[in-house]
């Protein structure tokens, strides 16, 4: 199993030998040592390993994922996760604003909280968070899931489009067009699914949550709604 110490190397060393792996290389679980909050740790991957970041990491930290699994034993800085196109992001600790930001794909799970804007444009993704979430999260959300199984901040899914969103603890305010739903044995099942793909299957049942979605008041223009746009 490759290490990869910071203490030693730099972000583009590391990067760059990431980036460089094939399939044939046969290196398929990587450790990064000592990341000590440095920036754009493991992005930009598009091969199936996996990759352990021990230790706290900052800002966009697994952005562009495809393929790989990237884990972070710590918490990660501003936009995690951020336009992923498939593959797994854990991380262990806490998030900082737009977690998961323009995602389209994948699986980005959260055991601790999430800050602000969590999801914001998401277009696919499938985001869960153990903990709670900020303000302003699923903001011009598009599609896939969000997740929560503590509580929501204000303005939860402002102008979201076809993005589901299920909380299982209170939710502060609901953003613009943004209503609660009602769950159907189809989200009841998705829920199931998403549940146990984040190891949570035996915490937490889907009757426990509520769902959220959009009203679709606002996707044409009509005057009466202008002070909502």
């Amino acid at each position: 199993m490759p290490v990869i110490d910071l203490a030693r190397a730099s972000t583009r060393e590391l990067n760059a030998r990431l980036h460089a792996l094939t399939p044939d290389d046969g290196e398929t679980e990587w450790v990064v040592a000592n990341p000590q909050g440095r920036h754009a740790l493991a992005v930009g991957l598009d091969q199936p390993v996996t990759v352990e970041i021990k230790g706290h990491a900052g800002y966009y930290c697994a952005g562009m994922n495809a393929e790989a699994t990237v884990i972070v034993d710590g918490n990660v800085g501003v936009g995690v996760a951020e336009n992923m196109m498939s593959g797994t992001v854990l991380v262990k600790g806490d998030a900082s604003q737009a977690a998961g930001a323009t995602a389209h794909g994948g699986l980005l799970v959260i055991e601790g909280d999430a800050s602000a804007r969590c999801g914001i444009s998401m277009k696919g993704v499938d985001i869960v968070v153990k903990g709670s979430i900020g303000p302003m999260s699923a903001f011009m959300a598009q599609s896939g899931n969000l997740v929560v199984l503590g509580d929501a901040g204000d303005a939860l899914g402002d102008s979201i489009y076809e993005a589901r969103i299920y909380v299982r603890g209170s939710v502060k305010s609901l953003g613009a067009d943004c209503i609660e739903k009602e769950m159907r044995d189809e989200h009841r099942a998705d829920l199931v699914r998403l549940l146990a793909a984040a190891g949570l299957g035996d915490v937490a049942h889907a009757d426990e949550f509520r769902r959220y979605g959009s009203a679709r008041q606002l996707y044409t223009f009509h005057v009466d709604n202008a002070a909502a746009y």
